[in-house]
């Protein structure tokens, strides 16, 4: 019986040992040795990822691509241009406070009705974002879009010049303006590549690629 209750004391004892053995050799320090080139791994940045291509961008998981800002005027021309795609729930539009630094406009007509008679005839040229100014200094101005940087106003005023708008110019024109941004949950390649290609029909947007924003 002794025998027996000393070979079971030594079993236990043995099992003990190789565990604590195997806990040492696997630990956090001994899974650290195991991977291999550990000084490596890093993390990639906002711009890195977005310098990937489409395919790789699609591999990842939960990243959102944000196209923007987009004005009301331009917002439903953008949605149709993804409508192929058949993004369904992965796309969504949020709203951001824009602080536009200049405009593109044509001066001042003599009243309402000049005003009104040019906006129908640039809507009929296929002129978009044309709004008739109502108030201010700028009363009965047409505004052809707004802008935070005057590259931006300027690309958008050799547009027009390009489509016949010869009125045009740009100025300074500090505001605050609520536009769209479309995001793009977990996208596709193709989706990805999409937007790429519309950013340069889309004067001032941008595309941003990164981690979703936590919801709820």
């Amino acid at each position: 019986m002794k025998t027996l209750v000393f070979l079971l004391l030594l079993a236990n004892l043995t099992l003990f040992a190789y565990i604590k053995l195997d806990g040492v050799g696997t630990g956090e320090g001994g899974r650290l040795r195991q991977q291999i080139q550990p000084d490596k791994i890093r993390l990639l940045g906002r711009q890195q990822v977005a310098e990937l291509g489409p395919a790789k961008i699609a591999s990842l998981a939960d990243v959102c691509v944000e196209w923007g800002p987009i004005s009301d005027g331009d917002r439903a021309r953008a949605l149709a241009s993804l409508e192929p795609l058949d993004l369904g729930k992965l796309i969504s539009q949020k709203k951001i406070e824009v602080v536009t630094n200049y405009w593109v406009f044509i001066p001042p007509l003599a009243n309402k009705a000049a005003a009104d008679k040019r906006v129908a005839e640039l809507k009929a040229q296929g002129i978009r974002d044309v709004i008739a100014m109502d108030g201010g200094p700028q009363r009965f101005a047409i505004s052809l879009g707004v802008f935070r940087t005057e590259e931006a106003a300027q690309s958008r005023l050799a547009a027009l010049q390009a489509q016949g708008v010869t009125l045009a110019k740009v100025g300074p024109r500090a505001q605050s303006v609520q536009q769209s941004v479309l995001v793009v949950r977990d996208p596709p390649a193709p989706a990805v590549a999409r937007l790429k290609e519309l950013q340069a029909d889309f004067q001032g947007s941008e595309i941003k690629i990164g981690t979703c924003e936590k919801t709820g």
